[in-house]
């Protein structure tokens, strides 16, 4: 059939129906935007998603900002408040009889209502010594993992408390509900073991706080640092992270503790015949841990002297942070029944303070030990800041002794539990916070771990530098602000006085110290106020007296003079009368002598 024909044969039938399943389909339909004279040519603005409100963590430093020693922040979110920490510090040579620094608490005791708790990275007196002190003034719950809280029920023992405390112990790993605060510990690495950092996710997002750490492969005790738990912090978000300083010049890492037992191994081969002495800190139980080891190993005795060396050793022990071998532990007081190549004596006094163990010895003030020429004595840790130099002095003076004296500087005898730059930068890196502040340190520590952060890419104004006393307010989407600074500073303690003790008694104390006390008694009639007796002249540490004769003369000739004066004169109020004799007094002396000493008179009517 042609195709003509077929085209005739079709023309006209209907069309065969299409399949109805194609015809039951509804053509989609395309939504246009009405396009007017004002949006024409333009694509529609796409409405932006509100973001959900965070609220803000404010932040108040009460320690450990521009110091050693001191720990203390204190962190608020909503109507809640959680501490970190409650440390001391050592006294500067300037704190005359000052025996500690602790915080000023009276913003905590303002604000005692809110206060949830108080979390401890670990038990280092720069964490815990000020406890004693802070529940003293505000009774709040105390957490910490089992070393920590067993060393601070062991120091509050010596103190009498009004309420008993409320300590609770927690491990690595678990969690800690305090208000809007879910506080997570995680363990790190440090010259104790115990030590935590704390994650606190709250609802202004989560906060780090690395507490004091370091980044040890092969530690003495325990696991390395959780570095996943970091990263995987990093990978949630982190809203500021505070890191510590205290070695952020350092560059490089720090050398891990298996280091130490070389050296002690060459150092117990070396004094073969001699009595061992090392002295390091006392909390430092990863170091007493070699040290036992290594006495086992070259069969010697141990013996332990220091209240506070022997107070962590029992705490330790207990607790099961220190293995001992059986029948190895002596008493102080016998270590004359055995022979020195048998002796190892771990003592505290590795800061050259005068009061602890080894001063004493190398001052020959010790009861128990005199050490000379059968000595070889190992200082096993790096003087704090500012005690280099009393250091020096007991090592010359164990030196003068004919003591054999290894220290630092000579052989790894130490390493620092602090991270170094790299293991900061690992921190950095693996945390990535938004806000960055640095902590623990002196202001050159954070600085430079200021310029750190920055130059792996953080914004410096992401980057905050505090001070004792400052409060900041820390927000997602606002940044960080600061705010009306707090009541914060120095407390001096003394003896048992607490902030009795203040920076005018410390000038006088300084005074008396460089220029010594003039003492001018008098007797006064109580009718017309003309002397009945005196005036005598009392010095201490400004001249000796029979040698200075004719100066005392002259300074007795003049208070008498200025007496009589007054009587004559009809003056009889003391205040005028007192101020006159320390004025005239004080430049008849700095004439003749060109000192300054303190001038007390004391007036007694009759």
């Amino acid at each position: 059939m042609s195709e003509k024909k077929k085209t005739q044969m079709t023309k006209g039938k209907p069309k065969k129906p299409q399949n109805t399943k194609k015809n039951k389909a509804e053509p989609k339909k395309v939504y246009k935007p009405t396009v007017t004279a004002n949006t024409k040519g333009k694509k529609p603005r796409p409405k932006k998603k509100k973001l959900p409100e965070k609220p803000s963590v404010r932040v108040a430093f009460l320690g450990g900002l521009n110091e050693i020693g001191k720990n203390l922040t204190v962190f608020e979110c909503q109507d809640d408040i959680v501490i970190i920490d409650s440390g001391m510090a050592f006294p500067d040579g300037d704190m005359l009889g000052v025996d500690l620094v602790i915080p000023d608490y009276t913003y905590l005791e303002e604000n005692r209502d809110k206060i949830r708790g108080v979390v401890i990275t670990h038990g280092h007196e720069d964490h815990i010594g000020g406890i004693p002190y802070l529940l003293a003034k505000v009774n709040v719950p105390i957490y910490g993992t089992p070393l920590t809280i067993g060393l601070i029920e062991n120091k509050l023992r010596e103190h009498s408390l009004s309420a008993p405390p409320t300590l609770i112990k927690k491990n690595a790993g678990e969690h800690i509900k305090l208000g809007c605060f879910d506080i997570e510990l995680i363990h790190v690495n440090h010259s104790i073991p115990d030590a935590v950092a704390v994650a606190m996710h709250t609802p202004a997002g989560v906060l780090v706080h690395t507490g004091d750490f370091k980044i040890d492969y092969t530690p003495m005790q325990g696991e390395p640092t959780d570095l996943n738990r970091f990263a995987a912090l990093g990978s949630e978000g982190v809203l500021a992270l505070f890191a510590e300083s205290t070695n952020a010049e350092r560059p490089g890492y720090t050398p891990t503790e298996a280091k130490i037992n070389d050296s002690f191994d060459k150092l117990f081969t070396t004094a073969r015949n001699k009595r061992i002495i090392i002295a390091t800190f006392a909390s430092n139980i990863s170091r007493i841990q070699q040290i036992i080891n290594c006495a086992h190993r070259y069969g010697r005795k141990l013996a332990f002297s220091g209240r506070s060396m022997i107070n962590y050793m029992k705490v330790a022990q207990e607790l099961g942070y220190v293995k001992v071998p059986e029948n190895m532990i002596i008493d102080i007081d016998r270590l004359k029944g055995y022979p020195p190549q048998q002796i190892v004596l771990a003592t505290t006094g590795s800061q050259g303070e005068p009061m602890s163990a080894l001063s004493r010895m190398a001052y020959s003030d010790h009861r128990k030990v005199s050490v000379g020429a059968g000595d070889f004595i190992i200082i096993s840790a790096k003087p704090i800041p500012g005690n280099e130099r009393t250091v020096g002095n007991v090592v010359d003076e164990l030196l003068k002794r004919g003591c054999d004296v290894v220290y630092e500087s000579m052989y790894e005898v130490h390493v620092s539990g602090h991270a170094c730059q790299e293991e900061l930068k690992l921190i950095h890196a693996l945390v990535k916070p938004k806000y960055f502040v640095p902590v623990h340190g002196e202001q050159k520590m954070l600085q430079k771990h200021r310029a750190l952060a920055m130059s792996m890419g953080m914004d410096s104004k992401n980057i905050y530098i505090g001070d004792i006393g400052r409060k900041v307010e820390i927000n997602e989407y606002t940044g960080i602000k600061e705010l009306e600074p707090v009541t914060a500073g120095k407390v001096f303690v003394d003896g048992l006085g607490v902030g009795d003790v203040g920076s005018i008694v410390l000038r006088d104390r300084k005074h008396l110290g460089q220029d010594g006390l003039i003492i001018i008694v008098a007797s006064l009639d109580v009718y017309d106020g003309h002397v009945i007796s005196g005036p005598d002249i009392v010095s201490r540490g400004f001249v000796y007296v029979r040698e200075s004769g004719d100066l005392m003369d002259d300074i007795k000739s003049l208070a008498l003079d200025i007496l009589d004066d007054c009587s004559r004169r009809n003056i009889h109020e003391w205040g005028v009368i007192k101020n006159m004799i320390k004025d005239d007094i004080a430049k008849l002396i700095v004439r003749q002598t060109g000192r300054s000493p303190m001038i007390l008179p004391i007036l007694m009517e009759v």
